[in-house]
Formats: structure tokens, sequence, C-alpha cells
């Protein structure tokens, strides 16, 4: 094993809990695998006193270091690479693997990156909107009755990076783009390809799933996504400028 998972760098995103007990034994849970990170965004009903009845005072510090957003884009905008865990298979949730594999790749990359683990509320689980914020899905195999409990699910996926982690040494991964810079250059990407007629005004948001599925892959570094961005400016500069050549030509008389 080359490396370990820096649980100093990942963190626990609950998005839109039900319960405040549910918080409060995922803190538990993490507190149990060596994490301290958690976010939650648009918590239902939070109330912190039965956070912490299901805390114990073994997570207490946990709880207390809790960071709640109002919107999830928001509270993933500063994580460099965010999975998202879900029971559905298929429809755009194809990028799926295993929790049981999730160390080995996130060994390399927590190393110099904040990375999140983002769960959905327990009724529903994350929407195709959640998703497109993650960089992968990893799915927890279970029989028929695919539901877990949100902190049983916590406890799954922090105990594979728990148990992943053994002396090794370490491999270097240089900083990778956070989900604030993806998004800015997917959205600088879309309106170039529209302006060019590259992808339909109507309906841009198909063919951009499959860019940002094809980017995902790649694990863009902040120097590619910056490199991206400067080629679209450039673009966009030439094409303004051929514009204007173009308009001054038809006044000129000829």
């Amino acid at each position: 094993m080359s490396a370990t998972v820096n649980l100093k760098n990942v963190c626990i995103i609950l998005s839109r809990p039900r319960y405040p007990e549910n918080i409060g034994a995922a803190a538990r849970a993490m507190r149990n695998m060596g994490l301290e990170q958690l976010m939650v965004v648009e918590p239902q009903n939070y109330d912190k006193s039965r956070v912490l009845k299901m805390a114990t005072h073994s997570a207490v510090e946990v709880v207390e270091q809790i960071k709640v957003y109002e919107d999830l884009r928001t509270a993933v905008a500063p994580l460099s690479y965010v999975v998202g865990t879900t029971a559905r298979l298929g429809g755009q949730r194809q990028l799926v693997g295993s929790a049981a594999r999730l160390a080995q790749k996130l060994a390399p990359i927590s190393k110099e990156n904040q990375v999140g683990l983002l769960f959905g509320p327990e009724d529903r689980g994350l929407t195709n909107a959640d998703i497109r914020l993650c960089h992968e899905l990893v799915n927890i195999p279970t029989a028929e009755f695919s539901s877990l409990n949100l902190a049983q699910a916590v406890m799954v996926v922090c105990y594979e990076l728990r148990r992943y982690n053994q002396p090794g040494g370490q491999t270097f991964v240089p900083r990778l783009a956070n989900r604030h810079e993806l998004d800015g250059m997917y959205a600088q990407l879309k309106d170039i390809l529209v302006r060019i007629s590259y992808i339909q005004p109507d309906n841009p948001d198909y063919f951009m799933n499959n860019l940002r599925h094809f980017g995902t892959r790649l694990k863009l570094r902040a120097k590619e996504v910056s490199i991206i961005r400067g080629i679209c400016r450039q673009i966009d500069w030439y094409g303004k400028k051929c514009y204007r050549e173009g308009q001054q030509d038809r006044r000129s008389p000829g």
C-alpha cells in the first residue's frame, strides 16, 4: 500500500437530514473511525440537544464543530473532490464504484486535497442535481431492502477508510481543482460552446453532463482548469475581434 487516507482532510456531508438523532449517531460513527469534520446542509428540525443525545459524550467535539449550510453548492465549493453515496443505480448514476475500493482512490487525493463524502436525506437520498456536484458515486451493496439508516451508511463508508489505513509510503498528488473552480470552468465552457454553435442553446445541459463525466475521469488539477479557462477567454477575444473586423469591412467603401 503506497499511501493512507488523510482523515483530517475528509469531511462527512449530510444533506437535508430529517432527524437530529441521525446527525448525532453519524457524529458518533465518525468519532469511532477517527473522522472529525461534519457538515450539515439544510437540516430539518435541527436540535443540538437531540443531536448530542445520540452522539454521546465521546463525539461532543465533532458536534461542537459542525458546520451548517443553507445550500449544498456553498458547502462543497471549497472541496477538491466530492464522493456521493447512492442506493439507486442507472440513469445519470453511471460512475458508481464500491465503498470498499473508495479508500484506495482517496488515499493519494486526500494528502493535499479536501475531500467530502456526501450522504442524502433518509427518505429519498441524493437528487440528480446533487450528484452533478459529485466527482464520483459509491454504492453500498445490500440485500433486497436497499435502504440503510443514515448513520449506518456513514459508519460503513468511514469504516472502509479506517480499514485501509495501514503504514506505507506516500504518493504525491498535486492540488485538484475544487468544486467552485470546476463549476466556473463548466459555466464558461457552456457559454463559449453555445456561442460558437457547437451545442444547442435550448438544451445545453445534456451535452454538458457528458463533458462533466469526462472531466471527472480526468481528475482535473487546479492548474489545468486555469489553462482551459484561459483558452475559453482567448476564443471569446478572438471571436469578438473577428466580428469587429467584419463590421468594419462592411462599413468600408468598396
